[in-house]
């Protein structure tokens, strides 16, 4: 009478598991190699399994946020370099500029690649925008105190993921703008205005890594508005 043939082993499985059964806090001590390893599941009404499943699927999930936190900042990075390239580019137009207003409507958005830039500034000071004469015409008013609310106080630009007060700030584009940027421009006549960026696309407008980059445009335009 014929035996039935044993199954054949693993050689290196049964050094695994003879390794793990002489430390068995080795896992503990390696919990990274819960992500690469199946979890067991529950069998015969034993629950211990299941949470050892949890563990293993929350440790997973947390790494795979975190793996889309990394990418989110890369790609935020990468995006945020694009933009500098495109300030500079729109800073050196604000240099040659003749007429800064004009610079500003019809030159930026394509140099900036986005759909609208507009300048808009509150009530003048009481010696007024430039010296001897009234704010320029291409100036769009903004209540006094504007500039400060929508910016924040002690912050020179900011991006808005969610925008308000499209129309006010935007005009005739703001049904295109799906995110906005405010840059504060510091005039030498003490004036508060702002600089509004409206994009269509918002890899235009990075959340991260912007600010600084959108400032000194702020302040590059300031200087090209008093020259």
């Amino acid at each position: 009478m014929k035996h039935a043939a044993a199954p054949l082993l693993d050689p290196l499985a049964e050094e695994v598991a003879a390794y793990l059964v002489a430390n068995p806090e080795f896992l503990a001590r390696r919990p990274e190699l819960y992500r690469q390893l199946a979890p067991p599941r529950r069998i015969h009404g034993e629950n211990l399994a299941d949470h050892m499943a949890a563990m293993v699927a929350a440790e997973r999930a947390r790494t795979r946020a975190l793996e889309a936190e990394v990418q989110a900042a890369l790609v935020d990075g990468r995006a945020g370099t694009g933009l500098a390239l495109r300030v500079r580019l729109a800073v050196l137009a604000l240099m040659r500029a003749r007429d800064v207003e004009e610079t500003v409507a019809q030159e930026l958005p394509a140099l900036l690649r986005v759909e609208t830039c507009t300048l808009l500034a509150e009530p003048r000071a009481p010696r007024g925008f430039r010296q001897g004469g009234p704010p320029a015409p291409r100036l769009r008013p903004l209540p006094a105190g504007a500039v400060t609310r929508l910016v924040g106080p002690g912050r020179d630009a900011r991006v808005r993921t969610e925008v308000t007060e499209a129309e006010l700030l935007h005009a005739e584009a703001a049904a295109l703008v799906a995110r906005d940027a405010l840059v504060r421009v510091p005039l030498w006549c003490g004036t508060p205005c702002l600089l509004a960026i409206g994009a269509r696309d918002a890899a235009a407008l990075p959340a991260r890594q912007s600010a600084q980059t959108l400032a000194f445009l702020g302040r590059a335009l300031g200087a090209a508005l008093s020259r």
